[in-house]
């Protein structure tokens, strides 16, 4: 799938209105980590680069759902993209309606205007196309490069692109080319590091990489599961009964295919859910009643060591442990630390790898770490996203 780019289309002397996910966290209104709007960075400078072209930006921010809230304002947004454009970022009160068109329509070359928040209206969400053809309004082409939100069929996401000639920004590019390369051409081997609460929400991720990989590590508390279908004992452990058969065909069908699969071999567990609680090492598969699992031990990081480093290429999708608590977050930073130490072609996908990798310091040394939680898990799954299907060449 090729998607056609934002140097794939004329800017000159246009107004070009670009959906970017500036989503980011928010303390007390001051913005606690920035990366989102630095990674729109490249696109809103090339098209300011552009002879005549001006910048009309537009986002979500948070769920007010369909209402003004003050907290849910974009304008620490506009103070902080000032800041890194090197120019002032002029913030309309809304995203649509007459007073916002003017402020679009009266742009001069260079100059930046920020709407507020697309979801202060219900029209966003529902993609209404009324709603949609009002944000068109604001804008002569339109860039998305929103990748966070390319899996919703949304106004400012879809929606715009049926009514403006259109193009991705260099980010969706960019996720589009890693993603597709994996799950179309990888090279071997492919190793596939799975972790995170649900094996539920990890489901068709799982069914396709099954397809594709040489390896498959599977980690956090959705591996109990998967050792409760093996007949392990779990202890107290997290565990979905509903997806035990699921576990047990996932396994199966991975012995037919040959595909090793890598479970915990040992744990550092607890008597508590809690980041309090004593850690205690558990030397064996099988945990003792009383105890829940919350990493993975060193073991298990062993031999997880020889498939990473050997691994061509290489897809991360959630932790291996509860890494928020102190005492259970090595299995985590360990796996970081050989997914950036991997001289193949590595991708980090999903809101907690990501949190992990840019926590212990490791984003720099991965080839691509992905903006998108849900996105980047709708791709892995194989499934079109509107906002990038629309785009498509």
């Amino acid at each position: 799938m090729a998607v056609k780019t934002v140097k794939d289309i004329d800017l000159k002397g246009k107004r070009v209105l670009v959906r970017a996910d500036f989503n980011v966290p928010l303390k007390e209104g001051v913005i606690t980590d920035d990366t989102r709007i630095k990674a729109a960075l490249p696109t809103l400078q090339y098209i300011l680069e552009q002879e005549g072209a001006s910048l009309v930006l537009m986002s979500h921010l948070g769920r007010p759902k369909g209402e003004p809230k003050p907290e849910f304002s974009l304008a620490p947004i506009a103070q902080r993209l000032s800041e890194l454009l090197d120019r002032p970022v002029e913030m309309a009160s809304d995203c649509v309606g007459s007073e916002t068109a003017q402020m679009a329509e009266k742009l001069k070359p260079g100059e930046v205007l920020l709407l507020e928040n697309v979801r202060y209206h219900a029209g966003e969400t529902k993609n209404d196309a009324e709603f949609a053809k009002q944000l068109a309004k604001n804008g002569d082409v339109f860039v998305n490069d929103a990748f966070g939100t390319a899996h919703r069929a949304h106004a400012s996401t879809e929606g715009v692109a049926h009514v403006l000639p259109s193009a991705a920004g260099f980010l969706i590019d960019k996720e589009v080319r890693f993603f597709e390369h994996l799950l179309s051409n990888p090279e071997k081997p492919f190793v596939a590091v799975i972790g995170g609460a649900k094996v539920s929400s990890k489901i068709g991720v799982l069914e396709t990489l099954l397809d594709k990989c040489t390896t498959l590590v599977i980690g956090g508390a959705m591996s109990y599961t998967f050792l409760k279908a093996q007949g392990h004992s779990i202890g107290k452990s997290m565990i979905e009964n509903d997806y035990i058969d699921t576990a047990k065909s996932l396994l199966e069908r991975a012995q037919k295919a040959g595909i090793q699969v890598l479970l915990p071999l040992d744990h550092m567990a607890g008597r508590e859910f809690d980041e309090n609680t004593d850690p205690v090492y558990v030397d064996e598969v099988d945990l003792p009643d009383e105890l829940i699992g919350l990493d993975i031990g060193m073991k298990t990081l062993e031999a997880l060591k020889e498939s990473i480093s050997e691994a061509n290429s290489l897809v991360w999708n959630g932790p291996m442990g509860v890494f928020e608590f102190e005492n259970f977050a090595k299995g985590t930073l360990e796996v970081a630390e050989m997914v950036a130490a991997c001289k193949g072609t590595t991708v980090v996908g999903g809101g907690d790898s990501v949190a992990a990798v840019n926590k212990f310091g490791f984003a720099e040394k991965i080839d691509h770490v992905s903006t998108g939680g849900g996105a980047s898990l709708e791709f892995l799954e194989g499934k079109k996203l509107p906002g990038i299907a629309v785009l498509e060449k």
